[in-house]
């Protein structure tokens, strides 16, 4: 081997330091001190930082830790004789009880979750949702459309306070004008709202699923196919079969399975045919018909002649 590949490797994992790797008491102690007598265990290996500097790792028995280690790096100046304490901290081993990643309490809610009575507030600003009505296509003051709008919803006004007694709304706030216009909805899903939902369908009863590669035609040509209102209606429907795997889910168009209005007809009971008609009454003589037999009724001729007494 040549010097030049010996001092490459040495350069990589340079060999422990002797002094930092014999200051096992020095690195036990600083352990004891930032956990507490007695947690931590035995010495279970050293590995070399760099030059003159080694960490020593202990077991931890702390309860709750199991698999972690107890890690003390200590290091020692060029030329110097005594061994110093860099810093001490307790990590995860290979086979450590780990907590779950944390997740923010903004995204912890997972679908299923909310039971009754629970309530999810939504974001003022959500780019799932957008206003339902901005004045953006709103007719100007002096059209012919504007006045009719207007007397519509007048006329609304009207027709709601002989029903109901509504509480009063703000005429200029988005929830009046989204009530004047039919749609009781101050906010309605945004595009991005719309795209996170399909996907989200697309993926539990897509075309991709394997319901779906082997079904024998797709939901757009299916009779249980109930289709959906909005922009929506182009991709997705509800699954009216109580038998199939989505009845009452939310299917793309081209999902499809098993259960297919058209994928196999059963025919038609065939009524069983009597073998004895027991509904007719069959009539039948007591003495045969004349000619019905093989023996003539009459004789040829007189048996006298026959010497026949």
């Amino acid at each position: 081997m040549s010097a030049a590949t010996t001092r490459s490797r040495t350069a990589r994992t340079p060999a422990p330091d002797r002094l930092c790797a014999e200051a096992v008491d020095l690195a036990r102690a600083a352990a004891e001190e930032a956990a507490a007598p007695g947690v931590v265990g035995e010495h279970v290996a050293l590995v070399s930082e760099g030059d003159r500097v080694v960490t020593h790792f202990f077991e931890s028995k702390e309860p709750g830790y199991r698999g972690w280690r107890w890690a003390v790096t200590v290091a020692r100046a060029s030329r110097a004789k005594n061994v110093t304490l860099d810093e001490t901290v307790l990590l995860p081993g290979s086979d450590a009880l780990l907590a779950p990643e944390w997740v923010p309490w903004s995204e912890r809610l997972r679908p299923g979750d909310m039971g009754p009575g629970d309530l999810l507030p939504t974001e003022a600003e959500d780019p799932r949702l957008e206003p339902g009505w901005t004045g953006e296509d709103e007719p100007l003051p002096n059209s012919a459309v504007s006045e009719v709008s207007q007397e519509l919803a007048a006329l609304a006004d009207v027709e709601d306070a002989e029903l109901t007694a509504r509480p009063a709304t703000s005429r200029g706030s988005i929830a009046a004008v989204a009530d004047e216009l039919g749609t009781r909805r101050a906010r309605v899903l945004s595009r991005y709202g719309l795209r996170l939902a399909a996907d989200r369908w697309d993926e539990e009863f897509g075309a991709k699923t394997p319901m779906a590669q082997a079904a024998p035609a797709s939901c757009v040509t299916c009779a249980f196919l109930v289709p959906m209102a909005g922009s929506l209606k182009q991709a997705f429907g509800v699954c009216a079969n109580e038998f199939a795997p989505a009845d009452g889910r939310v299917v793309s168009l081209s999902y499809g399975c098993g259960g297919h209005s058209e994928a196999a007809v059963m025919p038609k009971t065939p009524k069983p045919a009597h073998a004895l008609d027991t509904m007719r009454v069959d009539d039948y003589a007591l003495r045969p018909a004349d000619g019905s037999g093989s023996v003539p009724d009459r004789t040829d001729g007189s048996t006298e002649d026959l010497g026949h007494s």
